[in-house]
């Protein structure tokens, strides 16, 4: 047992009894009494480990996935729904959005810690439904009718479902949590890939946007009721829930990352490249990502995580810079799977090994996320109306 005078991890223990892991090794939702009644033994497998995996993977999908998606969004209303609008002005609606995921994430980390795991996530669902419909009611320029369903309601609708549907996870692993995890956090990616196609295909096509986005929404309904049908605590909450808020003043932040994601497309477009490539800017960034956060973990075992991450940001921030000469549909290419892929590298780090962590996670995943709420509109003023690339590059790159 750990001393006093360290932090407690969540649910863990160290004792092992094998008889009872042979018992949880054949889990399944039948026999979820049987998984409560040895609380200090982790299945590390099974029906119900895996179904509650899968649930949390459909949950980055729609969540985080959707959130890192507005790219599309972005070149959408700054081109067609919202022209009166400065880049800036809509970035923020996209910032909010990424902010607000981590910042009640906070809050309900704490709701997590008290027992109210079923409450959110099947609160956050409905609202994310909810706010995505609210969306396709919006009409062309009216922004703050777009900030408030897109912005506000969605944000805090993934805010709520995002860290329980992570830290459930540990309710089931121990030895194979990086495993589980990395599954977990390949749904966010796999999300970024599936919506700007989607999207692209939706509002620029035949169905434009009302219908498009209604589209859009049903099917992330769909996902999300899956995935509420598929997730299962099995532990109590602890004795002592940890203060998140408290800890998150002394945490840093990062204020460049998310500038490629809701830039690219839009800069593709201005550049003179096609449309059809152009939509799919945005697809090939996040399949990179994607795979990084796939293989990460392999390269981390030869590497070492802080040998890796210090690779992965400073490439990053260079790359960053380098979309100062995007100009072609080959650099575009290059630079898409190159900072996708070290982009994918360092978020890999928060959404699995900084998850080790446990009841603490929140705290640092908030922190790398935090600036996101400014990051991207000073992006988009340094921008301007004239499209001066290189300034908002030149800020990211070296934030």
């Amino acid at each position: 047992m750990p001393s006093e005078s360290e932090p407690q991890m969540l649910y863990t223990a160290p004792q092992q009894d094998k008889e009872g892991s042979e018992t949880l090794e054949g889990s399944n939702f039948a026999k979820d009494s049987n998984l409560s009644s040895h609380p200090h033994e982790f299945p590390e497998g099974g029906l119900a480990a895996w179904m509650t995996t899968f649930g949390a993977f459909l949950i980055q999908l729609c969540g985080f996935g959707y959130t890192t998606s507005f790219g599309v969004y972005q070149d959408f209303y700054t081109q067609h729904y919202l022209t009166n609008e400065t880049s800036s002005a809509i970035s923020w609606i996209g910032s909010l959005n990424t902010f607000l995921v981590t910042a009640v994430g906070l809050i309900s980390g704490s709701l997590y810690d008290r027992g109210y795991f079923y409450h959110l996530v099947i609160a956050g669902s409905l609202l994310q439904s909810f706010s995505l419909f609210m969306l396709s009611l919006s009409k062309p320029d009216q922004y703050y009718q777009i900030f408030l369903a897109q912005g506000v309601g969605l944000g805090i609708a993934s805010g709520l479902v995002y860290v329980p549907s992570i830290a459930v996870v540990s309710h089931y692993f121990r030895r194979r949590r990086t495993l589980a995890m990395t599954f977990v956090a390949s749904g966010s990616s796999l999300g970024a890939v599936i919506h700007p196609i989607m999207l692209n295909n939706l509002l620029n096509g035949r169905l434009g946007f009302g219908n498009g986005v209604r589209a859009s929404a049903g099917f992330v309904s769909v996902l999300l009721l899956i995935a509420c049908l598929c997730m299962r605590t099995r532990l109590d909450p602890p004795m002592t829930p940890a203060n998140y808020i408290v800890a998150a003043k002394k945490c840093i932040r990062d204020t460049g990352f998310y500038y490629p994601l809701f830039f690219i497309q839009l800069d593709s477009i201005k550049h003179g490249l096609s449309v059809t490539f152009s939509f799919y800017s945005l697809v090939i960034l996040n399949v990179s990502n994607c795979v990084a956060r796939v293989t990460s973990g392999f390269i981390a075992a030869f590497t070492g995580v802080p040998n890796l991450i210090i690779v992965a940001t400073i490439s990053g921030g260079v790359l960053i810079l380098g979309m100062i000469g995007l100009s072609s549909l080959a650099s575009v290419v290059v630079l898409g799977v190159m900072y996708g892929y070290f982009a994918g590298l360092c978020k890999w780090f928060f959404s699995t090994g900084i998850w080790k962590l446990d009841r603490w996670a929140p705290v640092p995943f908030f922190a790398s996320n935090s600036n996101s709420l400014t990051g991207t509109p000073i992006s988009g003023a340094l921008l301007t109306s004239n499209y001066t690339w290189w300034i908002p590059a030149v800020f990211s790159g070296v934030s």
